[in-house]
């Protein structure tokens, strides 16, 4: 059987802990299928309205008569790989028990390495939190300059954080024998605590968000998972998509992925990173395999049945 790392989309997630209950309990009906295939199983996921919420909360209270401190941005990360991490568990826990499974899940609370002199860093674009109008962004952003707010996609503006490329995991011997001890394993969670590492070797977190989909590709490669499943909205990537001439792509190369990128046929802020982290991922190692799909049809994209399969 293979390993596979699952990068969960946030179709996968909620915006509240209530809708969040009720989306991890389908997502687990998909994860806990490939365990009862025989695979081992890594799950990471996103964060990105979750900490957005987490940070806008404790930032509120400590300012308003809660009498809480003002919480630093990689500690309502951790936060938040705890609290998306229970969820998970809760729920994979209450599929595997239906299914006959008997398996523990466990979240790793997971540091992940960026560069300190990553270009990122003085380019945020990540947003993060919830959607304000204009003015609150530019009275927040006059009271606190440090602070970055965009308007996204007509939607409203929000705050933005950099969001440099993972180059390690710090915990990634404690994820591999979390495994191979036949553990469903949950890590990277938010694209993992960002750090960077100090003169003293040891490692210090930073305001920023890493892309799920990078950190799930570099999780994959260094626990030398078989398969890197990125979860998302549509079964299969398209060429030329919401056009008359849409084509629906059931495996490609790492060349073709090169080609039809180089083309424009994926969306920055969507489609791109998803079919970058998988090249990357395919390219890493000769038989190593990558499928964009869509969380219901997860399973199926094994058989070729469903999925964008790019491999080398």
């Amino acid at each position: 059987m293979s390993r596979i790392v699952i990068a969960l989309g946030g179709n996968a997630l909620g915006n509240t802990p209530e809708e969040q209950l009720e989306k991890v309990a389908n997502a687990a009906k998909s994860i806990v299928e490939f365990v009862k295939q025989g695979h081992d199983v890594i799950i990471g996921h996103g964060n990105g309205p979750q900490v957005g919420m987490i940070n806008n909360a404790m930032d509120f209270s400590s300012k308003n008569g809660g009498k809480t401190p003002a919480m630093p941005f990689p500690e309502c990360g951790a936060m938040s790989q705890g609290y998306i991490g229970y969820h998970l568990q809760n729920a994979i826990m209450r599929e595997t028990r239906k299914q006959g499974i008997n398996k523990d899940i466990l979240t790793i609370i997971t540091q992940v390495e960026v560069s300190k002199d990553d270009k990122a860093f003085s380019n945020p674009t990540k947003p993060i939190g919830s959607f304000i109008s204009e003015q609150e962004a530019k009275d927040i952003m006059a009271a606190k300059p440090e602070l970055i707010y965009k308007e996204d996609a007509g939607r409203g503006w929000r705050r933005v954080v950099p969001s440099p490329l993972p180059i390690d995991i710090v915990e990634r011997n404690a994820i591999v024998e979390a495994v191979e001890k036949d553990n469903i394993v949950i890590a990277c969670g938010g694209g993992g605590i960002p750090v960077v590492k100090n003169g003293e070797g040891d490692y210090t977190g930073v305001a920023a968000v890493i892309d799920k989909d990078f950190a799930c590709e570099k999780m994959a490669e260094l626990v030398d998972a078989d398969y890197l499943f990125i979860l998302t909205a549509v079964d299969r990537v398209c060429i030329n998509y919401n056009k008359p001439d849409q084509k629906e792509l059931t495996e490609i190369t790492v060349e073709e992925a090169d080609k039809l990128s180089a083309e424009g046929h994926f969306a920055p802020g969507s489609m791109l990173p998803k079919v970058i982290a998988c090249k990357t991922f395919a390219s890493s190692k000769q038989g190593r395999k990558a499928v964009i799909v869509s969380l219901e049809k997860a399973v199926q994209a094994m058989t070729g049945e469903s999925g964008t399969i790019i491999k080398q």
